[in-house]
């Protein structure tokens, strides 16, 4: 699979409404229902890609360490199901299972929602403040799968911190790598 870098949305961008169905709870979801008081975390994500797979126990531990500091997070996958069925949104409710999420896993059928959000791998990671407006866009921390460490989330959870103490979004932000979307 090929390496493929998130786009990096400017900062500041205001987060693209949608209505898309939650694999979860089986409910169709918009951003306004999803979103967080002091931010929301998004995760652009699939089920077979390594690189993910690689993360998701830390994405789904960053996930409940804030969730009590009134940040939202919620996970969409936006793959091409008919190439990758893997990715199926039968396939997205046993991975959430599997992985114990505590979020909303939500599933982009007409990828129109990763296109809004330029969003461009998986994991790609959006983090917005509480009016909506991009603060942090990039990867998880500098691990990658077979580097030998687990990953720690260390950028991410900074740009959270900076978040909720009121700090200007970082000005060094990394892009995330991983699988490219699938594409139609």
């Amino acid at each position: 699979m090929a390496l493929t870098e998130s786009t990096m949305l400017p900062i500041g961008t205001e987060a693209p409404d949608f209505t898309i169905h939650d694999t979860v709870s089986h409910a169709p979801r918009t951003l306004s229902d999803l979103v967080g008081d002091k931010g929301t975390l998004i995760y652009f994500i699939c089920n077979h890609c390594p690189y993910v797979i690689h993360t998701v126990d830390e994405l789904v531990r960053i996930a409940n360490d804030y969730l009590g500091k009134d940040v939202a997070t919620f996970a969409i996958s936006s793959n091409n199901v008919e190439k990758y069925p893997l990715d199926s949104p039968e396939n997205m409710t046993a991975f959430a299972e599997r992985f114990n999420f505590t979020f909303p896993y939500l599933y982009d059928e007409d990828q129109s929602v990763a296109r809004a959000y330029d969003a461009a791998c998986t994991p790609d990671i959006y983090l917005f403040d509480g009016d909506q407006k991009l603060y942090y866009r990039g990867r998880l921390d500098g691990n990658r799968p077979n580097s030998g460490t687990e990953p720690d989330g260390a950028e991410l959870r900074a740009a959270l911190d900076d978040l909720l103490a009121g700090k200007p979004a970082p000005e060094k932000q990394y892009p995330s790598a991983g699988c490219g979307i699938k594409w139609k």
